[in-house]
């Protein structure tokens, strides 16, 4: 049972890390942006998802350097998270490009770095960077995301290093319960993201009568669901409110007959590129 904003899992190498964190996936550079994760530091959390592609780095690292600076917690007691870019994919730039989002963030490392998205070709090389910059103590724990079971097969056959996450779209329309068991069979920590779904979930019948008898709002609903399916989540928001409510998601349990229920949503429709067929 998790019990708090704090509480971990243990990736298979040993690293903890935060059931539950914030994304800044569409959130630009400037104040909104620094306030959100300050908010979200100050609330409890500390687990930070960004990418490179999101631009918003260096917004991140400022957020970060004075979130730290106000609650007095250490660097230590965050785990960060960002990813690197389709166009960067291939051992060197890999390195490179990993170099770039630290300096951008002002960190002296990584918690955990992904290869964003399972470009045909390229992602072997960028993964044998990871692997580098894993062995080199630069980086605490490697991964991907929007793999799915045949992109990591292919990445495992020839990988000394399986990935320790892979972090995919996962909401009650788009379950990926393949995906999950491969991922657990193999030890690779599941993770959501846009697990709202945009919003579209907001006034779900189903979803609206569970949040009624827990007196809870769908949102916090759809992210016990996924704690519960032993699914790191990271909801996105940039409202202080809303931040505190996505994470007071602790003091409830759903049971099994709703998380059954909720499973039985799945239409395995994407709000997202699908991973075997996207062009950028």
């Amino acid at each position: 049972m998790i019990r708090n904003l704090q509480d971990t899992t243990t990736l298979y190498n040993g690293v903890k890390m935060p059931w539950l964190g914030i994304g800044v996936f569409k959130v630009e550079e400037g104040p909104e942006l620094v306030n959100a994760v300050k908010f979200a530091i100050k609330h409890g959390y500390r687990s930070i998802d960004t990418a490179a592609i999101y631009e918003n780095e260096e917004g991140v690292g400022q957020a970060i350097r004075e979130g730290l600076d106000e609650t007095g917690i250490s660097r230590e007691e965050l785990f960060v998270t960002s990813k690197v870019w389709n166009s960067d994919l291939g051992y060197e730039s890999t390195i490179a490009a990993y170099e770039t989002s630290l300096k951008k963030l002002g960190l002296d490392y990584l918690d955990l770095y992904l290869i964003h998205w399972p470009v045909e070709g390229k992602y072997k090389e960028a993964w044998r960077a990871l692997e580098t910059l894993y062995k080199e103590g630069k980086v605490k724990a490697i991964g991907v995301s929007n793999f799915q079971i045949h992109h990591l097969e292919d990445l495992m056959k020839d990988a000394e290093i399986k990935p320790m996450v892979n972090q995919v779209e996962y909401h009650p329309r788009l379950t990926q319960k393949e995906v999950q068991a491969f991922c657990q069979e193999h030890g690779i920590q599941l993770e959501a993201w846009s697990p709202l779904m945009q919003g579209q979930l907001l006034d779900n019948p189903v979803l609206q009568e569970i949040a009624h008898t827990h007196n809870k709002t769908i949102a916090q609903v759809i992210i016990r669901w996924d704690l519960q399916n032993g699914v790191v989540t990271i909801p996105k928001s940039t409202k202080e409110h809303r931040i505190v409510e996505n994470s007071a998601v602790f003091d409830f349990e759903l049971t099994k007959e709703e998380m059954q229920r909720i499973d039985e949503l799945n239409q395995n429709h994407r709000v997202g590129p699908d991973p075997d067929n996207f062009d950028f």
